[in-house]
């Protein structure tokens, strides 16, 4: 078995995108109405695939609801670059869940919110 890929889903393409491009993700040419969107990705990681929320409620019959707790996490390279990160999401005007700490279990850790209100853990190595 692998872990092969992440789902959330959008109201918003374009803030969206914004969003995860400041984490770091790379986007191909989409549309603005397209109903899923996959951006470029490293060898080896899993892939996120961003769908409309009306393309998954007409899969599920029922809304999509992000949970109250992070979807999925991201790692950097350095505390430095974490915080830098999350200082442009900041700025952006994006909600930062819990700003950087330095968690017990050696790592540089925050939490942001996507425009949906999927939360994703931000963490480096200490």
């Amino acid at each position: 078995m692998k872990l092969n890929a992440i789902g959330i889903t959008t109201t918003n393409l374009a803030k969206t995108v914004e969003f995860y491009t400041l984490l770091g993700f790379e986007f191909p040419d989409h549309k603005p109405d397209e109903q899923h969107l996959e951006p470029k990705i490293s060898v080896g990681s899993a892939k996120l695939m961003i769908d409309s929320h009306d393309l998954i409620k007409e899969i599920l019959g029922t809304d999509p609801v992000p949970s109250n707790h992070s979807a999925f996490a991201l790692e950097y390279e350095t505390p430095k670059e974490l915080d830098e990160i999350v200082q442009k999401l900041k700025n952006s005007g994006f909600i930062i869940t819990k700003k950087p700490w330095d968690a017990f279990w050696g790592q540089r850790y925050a939490i942001v919110e996507d425009p949906d209100g999927y939360k994703v853990d931000l963490y480096a190595s200490l």
